[in-house]
């Protein structure tokens, strides 16, 4: 793995498109940019579906196809990415249950451990809570 070492979930990406959340809007496209920037961003196969749900769905407003598609080439080819894999899954799972989270939510730490990531951004999870060195920050608070 790289030196990227900051998890990104999906909300940050669709808030950083969304002009009905201001002050979330303005946060998240600056934390992308500045991960991508200093080349830390990491995201799961995960995220990039589930954003392009919401961008097909185009329940954002100013969202839709041709920006889910933009976001292909222009954000996501400069993160790194993590793949699904049978362990990738069996360490969702004994997440699921240890910590009761959601299987997605299960999924997208996983995804972030195997990655070896310091920082996990969502604001889905505990803020401040640490998973086994992993530091669950959501950066709207």
């Amino acid at each position: 793995m790289s030196g990227a070492n900051r998890f990104l979930d999906t909300n940050i990406f669709a808030y950083a498109l969304d002009a009905r959340e201001g002050a979330k809007k303005s946060i998240a496209a600056e934390l992308i940019v500045t991960l991508i920037r200093n080349k830390q961003a990491v995201v799961s196969y995960q995220v990039i579906q589930e954003f392009l749900n919401v961008a097909v769905r185009a329940s954002v407003p100013g969202l839709g196809l041709d920006q889910g598609a933009s976001h292909l080439q222009v954000i996501f080819s400069k993160l790194e990415i993590v793949s699904p894999s049978l362990k990738l899954y069996e360490e969702a799972l004994a997440l699921h249950a240890k910590y009761h989270f959601h299987w997605y939510d299960s999924l997208i730490v996983a995804a972030a451990l195997e990655a070896r990531c310091e920082t996990l951004y969502t604001e889905d999870l505990q803020h401040g809570q640490i998973i086994d060195g992993l530091t669950i920050i959501n950066p709207f608070l």
